[in-house]
């Protein structure tokens, strides 16, 4: 069953987080520090919802090189095994995403963002205060719309040029974080 995001109320601040990569380097809130914005993205490997988005938000991180861009994946690799190292490098290799790709295995990044689903976007202006949550654009799977980023491009032509998105954010919807069982 398909989860929207959670709306959180814009203008908080973005939530600090090191985290291991894919590749095993250890990523930072802070070292996105220079960037005008920051996108971050929950995904994983294993939903239908991101599977179908995944050229789109790979083509956005290429056609915006002042947006810094992270990935985490905070599913419990028990509840989805295809979400492990070896599927997000599948992904990655599948994607050819050359943003960092972080391993949230204690779910607390998750938790912190109040991330309920993926994909599940937070965008951030220059002061790290939420300027933008929700959906990249109005395709789903079987709903015929192109994949082509319109909210998400938008809100961050909005945030580069210094000015506020307007509301309302349409939500995300996907797969639910798969959390770690008694914790949900």
């Amino acid at each position: 069953m398909p989860v929207s995001s959670h709306m959180v109320p814009i203008g908080t601040p973005a939530p600090e987080f090191a985290l291991p990569s894919v590749d095993g380097k250890t990523v930072r809130t802070g070292d996105f520090a220079a960037a005008p914005a920051l996108l971050v993205a929950f995904l994983s490997n294993h939903c239908p919802f991101v599977r179908h988005i995944e050229a789109g938000i790979g083509e956005l991180a290429r056609d915006l090189p002042r947006l810094a861009v992270v990935a985490v994946c905070s599913n419990d690799t028990g509840v989805a095994p295809d979400d492990g190292l070896d599927g997000l490098r599948g992904q990655l290799d599948r994607t050819g995403w050359t943003f960092p790709y972080l391993v949230d295995a204690d779910q607390s990044v998750a938790r912190a963002y109040r991330a309920a689903c993926t994909p599940d976007f937070f965008l951030y202006d220059a002061q790290r205060r939420l300027a933008y949550r929700g959906a990249l654009d109005a395709s789903r799977p079987g709903n015929e719309e192109p994949v082509e980023g319109a909210l998400l491009r938008a809100a961050v032509a909005e945030v580069l040029a210094g000015r506020p998105v307007p509301e309302p954010h349409r939500a995300s919807i996907g797969c639910s974080i798969k959390w770690a069982p008694g914790t949900e």
